[in-house]
């Protein structure tokens, strides 16, 4: 759950649909009932501790399903993948880190693992790990805080992003996986919320907050024939207007789905409805996500400092991760 749903998404892109067999991910507690002794679980937990990546395992382990375990030593997980006989992968734990930073320090073990199952192509192999790699440092180089607005892509995209309410859009399984993490991200780290979309389905089921609210409407409002020209502008606030994010992957794109964000764009447009257009870079999977999901994390964390919000510390999760019990006879 959390982040290591993030994680579990982003593993299934990079697979591809291609892939002879489902690879599905699971954020709930328990296992569906299709699973069983013929599959593999693979259980992850940045922290080590999720109830339900426990029970999960356990149930897994119930079924006779063959498991890995990927998360901190000598933790919760650790010590249940080591009762159930399961492969555990370590994942480096740093203190006074969140978990959300460990996205892929849990991505590659799991990634790892599927290519010792064989379910990844060779373009997924060692050399696209180190492609990835490559990408988030040059990336780091160029949005570190000493570098102008201008010369990092993070700041001008946080810029971009401020005052207004995204729409993330991806155009593929791997830039849907991207703009998951995306949202989290700012979420985590801004304060922010995000709309989620995945295209083709999104331009019929969201299609219509173009003409909503935050979109055309907010850009026509106050242009009537009841607004006062000569009122006090002084303290008035800019709207909160609508953002269209698309998230492109053009090396994997299906040609109607192409159509289908150039329409966007171009329906957008009419509706003076702002749009980044953000295109995953590299030849394999692996570096394609990262030069993504790089990016949006420097910019959640730029947002937040830009709204003046300390991006470690996210109270609310606290709360909402240890609810208390209810007493006994309430319901």
């Amino acid at each position: 759950m959390g982040s290591s749903a993030a994680v579990g998404v982003a593993l299934a892109a990079v697979v591809g649909s291609r892939c002879p067999v489902p690879v599905l991910g699971h954020n709930g507690f328990g296992l569906p009932g299709w699973v069983g002794a013929a599959d593999v679980v693979i259980a992850i937990s940045g922290s080590g501790r999720s109830e339900a990546t426990l029970s999960a395992l356990e149930e897994a382990d119930r079924r006779g399903c063959r498991v890995v375990a990927v998360g901190p030593p000598d933790s919760p997980l650790a010590h249940r993948a080591e009762r159930a006989r399961a492969l555990f992968l370590p994942v480096a734990v740093v203190d006074g880190r969140p978990t959300r930073a460990s996205f892929w320090a849990l991505l590659l073990p799991a990634v790892a693992a599927v290519r010792t199952l064989g379910l990844l192509p060779p373009a997924e192999g060692p050399d696209a790990v180190e492609a990835a790699a490559v990408r988030l440092e040059d990336l780091a180089m160029r949005c570190r805080p000493a570098s102008e607005t201008f010369i990092s892509p993070a700041k001008v995209l946080a810029l971009e992003l401020a005052g207004s309410l995204p729409l993330l859009w991806g155009t593929t399984a791997l830039t849907a996986a991207a703009a998951d993490r995306a949202a989290g991200q700012l979420a985590a780290n801004a304060g922010y919320p995000a709309l989620l979309g995945t295209l083709p389905d999104a331009a019929g089921a969201q299609a219509g907050v173009l003409d909503g609210m935050f979109g055309v409407r907010r850009a026509g409002g106050g242009a009537g024939a009841d607004d006062d020209f000569f009122r006090d502008r002084v303290d008035e606030t800019e709207p909160v207007r609508l953002r269209l994010v698309l998230l492109r992957d053009q090396a994997a794109e299906h040609p109607a789905v192409t159509r289908q964000a150039e329409a966007a764009v171009t329906a957008a447009a009419e509706r003076a409805v702002a749009v980044t257009e953000l295109s995953a870079q590299g030849p394999s999977r692996l570096e394609r996500l990262a030069s993504l999901v790089g990016l949006f994390d420097y910019t959640s964390v730029y947002l937040g400092l830009a709204l003046g919000l300390d991006p470690t510390p996210v109270a609310a999760a606290r709360d909402l991760s240890s609810p208390p019990t209810p007493a006994m006879g309430e319901t």
